[in-house]
């Protein structure tokens, strides 16, 4: 497994993959309706094109060369980086991709000055799990309005560094 920093030509990987992981991560906790309003908000050509240019650093999980996984962290305020995404293939989770590929965020966030990590998940999504077993802990429930009527049921959850 290589992990190595992602480029705006990864974009189309990247989205390959968010619309693999998406519907079985979410598939039972959102509607097929606010699932697709969210992934082509946040995996539009556009919309990643700006989280580049913004700042966020992509990274790919590969195996045998082909995109497996990734994951994408940016500086939220004086060193507080967050995780903003972190997918893995249903196919091949569980086989250290997610935890390699956090690793990958970690360390890069460190190395920048961060002292701490933040993420958000859905309070119904099994990664809760994931991210506490890797020492995170709930910071704050939040109900986020992303428009359309739709709404994010997430924990902030965070790790020092």
């Amino acid at each position: 497994m290589l992990i190595r920093v992602a480029t705006i030509q990864d974009i189309p990987a990247i989205q390959q993959i968010a619309h693999t992981t998406w519907p079985v991560a979410y598939g039972t906790i959102l509607s097929q309706e606010q699932l697709t309003y969210m992934l082509d908000m946040m995996y539009s050509e556009a919309s990643l094109q700006k989280q580049f240019a913004d700042g966020h650093l992509f990274f790919m999980a590969e195996v045998d060369g082909q995109p497996d996984g990734f994951a994408s962290v940016s500086l939220e305020k004086d060193a507080v980086y967050k995780l903003n995404k972190l997918y893995v293939l249903p196919t091949t989770q569980k086989t250290g991709a997610g935890k390699a590929l956090l690793h990958a965020v970690t360390g890069c966030a460190r190395e920048l000055g961060g002292r701490q990590l933040i993420l958000q998940v859905n309070r119904y999504n099994n990664a809760k799990g994931f991210y506490e077993k890797h020492g995170f802990t709930i910071l704050q429930e939040v109900k986020l309005n992303i428009g359309n009527g739709y709404f994010m049921d997430d924990y902030i959850m965070g790790r020092e560094l």
